[in-house]
């Protein structure tokens, strides 16, 4: 028998995903992985009083209102954000569990990184 040691990285995930909770990620992180939705949801998310009218977004933009609806409908489907209409606008604020879900998701990667852990392999 012979003893080795290797080292081995921490794990960057605190827990496996369940298929389920897998799929509603995949679908939040397909709705921001557009430049475009992306944009709109950091606008939406930092703009004053947490909420942004349809018309204070379309402008930052060089698309026509309706891409920007449809952009908007994308990240609503995939539940990061909500709207109501009052009047002739509509206005979009964040969901922040579903934003803190995506943040959770990538946390572990944020901290310092670990030592990496020696494990002793035995061969026969």
């Amino acid at each position: 028998m012979t003893a080795t040691t290797v080292r081995c990285c921490a794990p960057i995930a605190r827990e496996p995903l369940s298929e389920d909770d897998a799929a509603d990620l995949a679908v939040m992180l397909k709705a921001v992985a557009d430049p475009v939705r992306l944009r709109l949801l950091l606008m939406i998310g930092s703009h004053a009083g947490g909420e942004a009218c349809v018309c204070d977004l379309t402008p930052a933009f060089d698309l026509s209102a309706p891409t920007i609806s449809h952009h908007l409908k994308i990240l609503r489907t995939a539940g990061l954000i909500d709207s109501e209409r009052r009047g002739t606008w509509v206005y979009y604020w964040i969901i922040p569990e579903a934003v803190n879900r995506l943040g959770a998701l990538f946390a572990p990667l944020a901290e310092p990184a670990h030592s990496p852990v020696d494990l002793e392999l035995t061969t026969v």
